[in-house]
């Protein structure tokens, strides 16, 4: 039983493999009990202000000014891009907050910022990140 799984494993893994143009396996994988969090701050233009100096400070040294990421950065995995429309941890407003404010474990290549930053500001930066999304 044991063997026939990780058979079927094997093969979707390089099937996936083989669809991926640099060979990484870049599956979504979201956070069904973040995507749930509706955002309460509207997307005004001075909520968006408000997320840029934040997103500025906090996530440009990873992500760039522009939100599109690495490998322009040393870091290992490169920073990603913000700027699209699905990212692998979720693209709801609530799993990009869940996040910012979390990090991604286990190994929060992506830190938690929660203790530096008020929900409010988070709210804002999530806001700003949307405003540089590709059309």
């Amino acid at each position: 039983m044991r063997t026939f799984f990780m058979r079927r494993l094997r093969v979707f893994l390089i099937g996936i493999s083989l669809a991926s143009p640099t060979g990484l396996v870049m599956m979504a994988q979201g956070n069904p009990e973040a995507a749930k969090i509706k955002n309460p701050v509207a997307a005004t233009p001075e909520s968006i202000a408000a997320g840029k100096p934040v997103y500025q400070r906090y996530c440009a040294n990873c992500h760039g000014l522009n939100a599109e990421g690495g490998p322009g950065n040393d870091l290992i995995p490169p920073a990603p891009d913000l700027t699209g429309k699905e990212w692998r941890h979720g693209s709801t407003d609530g799993e990009i907050f869940n996040t910012i404010k979390n990090g991604v474990p286990p190994e929060l290549n992506m830190g938690a910022w929660g203790d530096q930053l008020k929900d409010q500001d988070i709210w804002n930066v999530v806001n700003y990140i949307r405003s540089m999304g590709k059309k």
